[in-house]
């Protein structure tokens, strides 16, 4: 998976209900652009480069970190739409005018970008106050990659002797608002190519979460089994059945106390899913006494997801990832891997379980139908 971006935006606001565009403006932060990591405290600031015969209000400033998966121009285009839809209007001149909201990029990553859209590091920040003192509450430490400078150290030498003082309100962070740390352990299932991976992925790193992912990937049968299904089903089955046992009394062992809860793209039933799809009866039955026998004293998620999908977009995201050994894998195979899950799901009594039908989504490349993803699991 692709490491989310690191982007630092300082907000203002000098118009109207100051706080509440504040607090909006991190709203379509967090639903356009990404998680919100910290927000800073509100300061109370001057308007300055205003002309002198103009009496502008104060303003309110932060700042927010925030992870994303866009570009630095993505990011500044998504703010400069927020703005518009929060009521900023851009005037034609460079005269300093008072505004519902300002939004500008600080930081991304370490990285020094020129275009005609963004610049960054932003070419002012080291001159303003009212940058530097909400970005020092959260990024101290932050060095500017071209000056070498860290924020704490732009803040004391900054030449802007404007005051500033902080408010006694804050704002609040709408990632609260997902409850995963009511849960211990969540699992992710669905069919090949549904997105479970990326979906376990996602939350784990937006809400502090141990990721477990099923280590498919080093199984020699596997390309195999593709190949011939008939010769190699029970030792593929068998070698998942020991591996996935291995793999979960492991990581469910093993406490992580930086970590709220755990979230893996699998469950261990989906062995008995599989095998019976792809085992003969005698066979099945062999291997299911072996599962019940390995697995009565393992730990059961509290929360189970089955990522629905139907065949056509299962395929696509198939090909789309482009494993080799899996771009001959037939619809009917897809369908009965749907129709088990479903079946295994309709009698569960002691999972709590979730079915979600995302063949109408894409939680990977659109932000506003994973947002969508969580809703419906909490």
């Amino acid at each position: 998976m692709n490491q989310p971006h690191k982007v630092y935006i300082a907000l203002g606001s000098n118009k109207g209900d100051r706080l509440k565009y504040l607090q909006d403006a991190i709203d379509l932060i967090f639903k356009q652009i990404g998680k919100i990591n910290i927000i800073s405290r509100v300061y109370n600031t001057p308007a300055l480069g205003f002309e002198k015969d103009v009496l502008a209000e104060n303003f309110y400033n932060a700042c927010v970190f925030v992870d994303t998966h866009f570009s630095a121009e993505e990011v500044m285009v998504k703010l400069l739409t927020i703005e518009t839809e929060l009521g900023r209007t851009r005037g034609l001149t460079d005269i300093y005018e008072s505004r519902t909201i300002d939004l500008d990029v600080i930081f991304y990553d370490d990285d020094i970008v020129t275009s005609a859209l963004i610049t960054t590091p932003h070419p002012h920040m080291h001159k303003r106050k009212f940058v530097l003192q909400p970005l020092y509450d959260i990024a101290p430490k932050m060095m500017h990659p071209k000056y070498g400078t860290s924020v704490g150290e732009l803040l004391e030498k900054c030449d802007d002797n404007s005051t500033i003082e902080p408010i006694n309100i804050w704002l609040k962070n709408p990632m609260k608002k997902y409850g995963f740390g009511d849960f211990n352990y969540i699992a992710i299932e669905g069919n090949i190519g549904a997105g479970k991976t990326s979906l376990a992925y996602e939350i784990a790193n937006d809400f502090n979460g141990k990721l477990i992912l099923e280590r498919f990937a080093d199984n020699p049968f596997l390309p195999k089994f593709y190949e011939e299904p008939q010769r190699y089903a029970f030792t593929l089955e068998m070698s998942f059945l020991a591996d996935r046992y291995q793999q979960i009394s492991d990581d469910l062992s093993q406490l992580d106390l930086f970590k709220d809860f755990m979230v893996s793209d699998y469950d261990i039933y989906k062995s008995l899913i599989f095998s019976k799809i792809t085992l003969p009866e005698d066979e099945f039955r062999l291997y299911r006494k072996l599962f019940y026998l390995m697995y009565r004293d393992i730990a059961k998620p509290d929360l189970y997801v089955y990522l629905y999908q139907n065949t056509t977009r299962l395929q696509e995201n198939i090909k789309k990832r482009g494993r080799e050994y899996e771009q001959n894998i037939q619809n009917d195979y897809l369908e009965k891997i749907n129709t088990g899950y479903l079946e295994f799901l309709k009698n569960q009594t002691e999972l709590n379980v979730k079915i979600i039908d995302i063949s109408d989504r894409d939680f990977v490349e659109n932000r506003a139908d994973y947002l969508w993803v969580l809703d419906e699991i909490l």
